[in-house]
């Protein structure tokens, strides 16, 4: 990147200390996974356990499916915080360094990491999955890493990011109303708080985006150009269970058809973006900005066309099996 847009990010140093350090949560008012799970050290663990599997016993195999799948996307968190140290201008360049980039990136590697660890657990517990195949996904997922195209550039990063906080947002929403109309009401608990972190990190990134629409619009409204025409890919896009070279697929297909993330709500997110930015009236723009705007505000009826056939292809296809659920 051009060292006048990496200066773009260190001016905005003191900005982002006093607009996205804001929200973080110290770790002494936050949620810990075991605020939610049965405590081994009390009497009454065993009862709280079997509690625990009765009530998972009547989640459907394709529920289970799409929850593990959302834990281990969770879990690949080293491979998104490596992602965030590639941005240039906004890296953590010693590991521990003070500027508030950096601070916001380990902070919220910190908030993340609790969500895979409760999800995690609770599947564990639950005694209907075969944790030994989820754990080799996890270390596949991790060891391959993911490209979402972002070429080390903070403005397609905190685009990406943006999105991406959005869709964990829906998607640990819907995860939440599906359990409790399974009857698990803890498990809906559970979703609905990862959710409403993921809602709080995606209001930081949103702020960042608009904050660089503001203070460099052309150069942002190419970035979003660029990220939309390569289509945001999931962070999970390269997810191996060691048999089934086509995973992520089968694992997509059943979240579409259950409605926990759907090609519906990539477009919804995509309009969201639009509206939450005001892309439509932003001025000053190059031609070639100009066009930029015009094909991002423009695409997400094209894209809900292209789920009416998704979602018939989706009613339409078969099942599969998956070794998470003992090839069920």
């Amino acid at each position: 990147m051009p060292p006048e847009k990496v200066g773009i990010f260190k001016s905005l140093e003191k900005w982002a200390e006093k607009n996205i350090l804001i929200h973080l949560k110290p770790v002494d008012q936050s949620w810990q996974p075991q605020d939610f799970l049965p405590d081994p050290s009390s009497e009454g663990f065993i009862d709280q356990l079997i509690e625990l599997r009765e009530r998972s016993h009547e989640l459907p195999d394709d529920y289970l499916v799409c929850l593990i799948g959302d834990m281990i996307t969770e879990e690949a968190l080293p491979t998104y915080q490596s992602m965030l140290n590639t941005f240039d201008g906004v890296r953590d360049e010693t590991g521990a360094s003070p500027n508030s980039w950096a601070i916001w990136t380990r902070m919220w590697t910190a908030e993340e990491n609790r969500h895979g660890d409760l999800l995690h657990k609770y599947l564990y517990l639950s005694g209907r999955v075969d944790m030994r195949q989820i754990e080799k996904t996890i270390q596949y997922l991790i060891g391959f890493g993911m490209y979402p195209g972002i070429e080390n550039s903070p403005y397609l990063g905190f685009l990406y990011t943006s999105f991406q906080e959005r869709a964990t947002f829906i998607s640990h929403g819907n995860t939440a109303r599906l359990a409790k109309g399974y009857g698990d009401l803890k498990l809906a608990q559970i979703c609905r708080t990862i959710a409403a972190d993921e809602k709080r990190h995606e209001t930081a990134y949103t702020k960042i985006v608009e904050k660089l629409f503001e203070i460099d619009g052309d150069t942002t409204m190419l970035a979003f150009e660029d990220m939309m025409r390569k289509k945001v890919v999931m962070p999970a896009h390269l997810m191996y269970d060691g048999q089934d070279g086509n995973l992520f697929n089968h694992f997509s297909s059943v979240a579409q058809r259950l409605g926990v993330y759907t090609a519906g709500d990539y477009a919804d997110i995509l309009e969201f973006l639009v509206e939450r930015w005001n892309v439509k009236k932003i001025g000053g723009l190059s031609g070639k900005g100009r066009e930029a705007q015009d094909y991002v505000c423009k695409l997400a009826p094209r894209i809900r066309k292209l789920n009416e056939r998704t979602q018939e292809r989706a009613k339409q296809g078969g099942t599969c099996s998956v070794s998470w659920i003992f090839n069920k």
